[in-house]
């Protein structure tokens, strides 16, 4: 086990290059249609597994990493704002890539594309289904065969989100400095900070298979610590965008990754001893009160065509049933265009 070159800035995951990812909770959409942007209603907290190694599971000191707490069917997205420089990110679910429906590599590809680019791409709301769409992340148990996992492998092993970085070459990165610097100068901005860092994050060997209970200290089976996956949702209108570099722009080799594992709420108070966040915000008394949703379109940005894989996960209302949540449509009024172009920062 060692550094993974992660840091935790509070519920930020900083990875080596610039990347920041927060996990966002978030209204969960209906499961058919095709639905606007949801809010982002909250961080969810994360912390270091390998700040409990006495209440988390054996599993997870092994792959160490961190830990945050996600409610049955609670729906989420990952935040890339903050993000100091371009970089590639692969996310998986359950090691299995959220944009392509490949299994995990530690390697870059484009045939098909198995990874985000940043800061190009602002946020990942779900897996990749292509025309402009993607279907929303909603927190499942593992033992079900519900999760992108189960179903595109057949089996429920490790449950949780995978992030790995892959920064551009020292000569791209040059390059970029030097055309950042040129318009930084033509537009007298300067580069925003990225801030502090907080505790290490310890890496250890994803390609080990999780352990069968074993006997615990105590003497009783080792505790599975009610692990999650992430199943999918409904469909919202966004991009996963083409990268538009040559391929031999990005580091052969990853920078830093870092395992994600996903808690239920009584499994989070056992471990840390903190309190939960309070359930989710019902979704129709948000859009019985006004508030807004969200349209986003960049005109320049090319969409990644869909995956078989992908293609064939079925959502989790297929394997849990309805759960009979009340939906109210937004009104023209509620749902708010987003720009296309990030916003920058400059001297104050």
């Amino acid at each position: 086990m060692g550094d993974s070159g992660v840091r935790i800035d509070g519920n930020t995951l900083r990875l080596p290059g610039g990347v920041a990812v927060r996990f966002i909770r978030t209204l969960r959409l209906p499961e058919t249609g095709t639905h606007p942007l949801p809010p982002g209603l909250g961080e969810f907290p994360v912390r270091r597994v390998a700040d409990y190694p006495d209440t988390v599971p054996e599993a997870w000191r092994a792959r160490g990493g961190v830990l945050l707490p996600v409610y049955l069917r609670e729906a989420m997205w990952l935040s890339f704002g903050g993000t100091a420089q371009p970089a590639a990110l692969q996310v998986g679910v359950g090691k299995v890539c959220a944009v392509s429906g490949e299994p995990w590599s530690d390697r870059l590809s484009r045939k098909p594309q198995n990874y985000v680019v940043l800061p190009r791409q602002p946020w990942l709301d779900g897996i990749n289904s292509g025309k402009g769409t993607v279907r929303q992340f909603v927190a499942v148990p593992l033992g079900l065969g519900a999760t992108v996992e189960g179903q595109v492998t057949g089996e429920e092993v490790w449950g949780g989100v995978q992030l790995q970085s892959f920064p551009l070459t020292d000569a791209e990165l040059a390059k970029w400095r030097e055309e950042e610097q040129r318009r930084a100068e033509r537009a007298r901005v300067a580069g925003a900070s990225t801030g502090g860092y907080g505790g290490v994050v310890p890496m250890a060997p994803m390609a080990m298979a999780a352990p069968s209970a074993q006997p615990g200290g105590a003497g009783g089976p080792q505790r599975s610590g009610a692990a999650m996956g992430l199943g999918v949702g409904g469909a919202m209108r966004q991009e996963v965008y083409k990268d538009d570099r040559p391929l031999t722009a990005w580091a052969e080799r990853p920078a830093g990754r870092v395992f994600v594992h996903l808690v239920t709420p009584p499994e989070w108070r056992r471990i840390t001893g903190e309190a939960p966040p309070p359930s989710p915000v019902d979704r129709a008394a948000y859009t019985r009160a006004g508030l807004p949703w969200f349209d986003y379109f960049d005109q320049d940005a090319e969409d990644l065509a869909p995956t078989d894989p992908l293609a064939a996960v079925q959502p989790v209302g297929d394997w849990l049933g309805d759960d009979h949540e009340p939906w109210q449509a937004p009104g023209s009024g509620q749902v708010k265009p987003l720009t296309g172009k990030p916003v920058e920062d400059g001297d104050w």
